[in-house]
């Protein structure tokens, strides 16, 4: 729990009760590499905070091809938040790549902090803030360039993922066949 305390400070103060609070209301909670954190068609229910391994936001196209939209590591929130805040189906998953450890927090304990602790929102709104903009900045360059400049830029900017990420769904991250993506790393090599 101390990680998720430590993050949250970064965005904003709070007082050793309302560190309590927050405390009380987390749990520790592990993914098998492969398990949904979330599914497409159901409600996001529950808030994690990523102690240990990577999950993976993914979607099936109309084609049912496995789709990587991105990944999210440790000393990450991950939540469907369109689906959280608005209590509609999620229209993709959210996927264990590894195994995980987790701490979560229940819609109702999520939104008991939410009610309680003055200055919660503007926590979690630059985190939100903060988020966005890594996700536009991990986008951006798969759109304007090719696949090797592309999974060398994925490698420096991530290469804590690199080795732990399999070459399938990296592949589809990047925009590229499996089979492309291994003669990339070969030519490299």
């Amino acid at each position: 729990m101390e990680a998720v305390i430590n993050y949250l400070l970064r965005f904003g103060n709070l007082n050793p009760q309302q560190i309590d609070f927050i405390t009380k209301k987390g749990r520790a909670i592990t993914f098998a590499k492969d398990d949904y954190f979330s599914e497409a068609g159901k409600i996001a229910k529950q808030v994690g905070f990523i102690l240990e391994g990577i999950l993976r936001v993914c979607y099936y196209d109309n084609k049912g091809n496995d789709v990587t939209k991105y990944f999210i590591d440790e000393n990450n929130f991950v939540v469907d938040l369109d689906s959280f805040d608005n209590k509609i189906p999620s229209s993709g998953y959210v996927q264990a790549v590894t195994n995980c450890k987790l701490i979560i927090f229940s819609k109702p304990d999520w939104e008991d902090i939410s009610d309680t602790i003055v200055g919660w929102e503007s926590i979690i709104n630059k985190i939100i803030k903060k988020s966005l903009i890594q996700k536009i900045e991990r986008r951006s360059p798969l759109i304007s360039e090719d696949a090797t400049t592309r999974y060398l830029a994925f490698m420096e900017t991530y290469p804590q993922l690199v080795n732990r990420i399999p070459l399938s769904y990296l592949a589809s991250y990047l925009g590229i066949t499996q089979s492309s993506l291994s003669r990339i790393r070969k030519s490299i090599s």
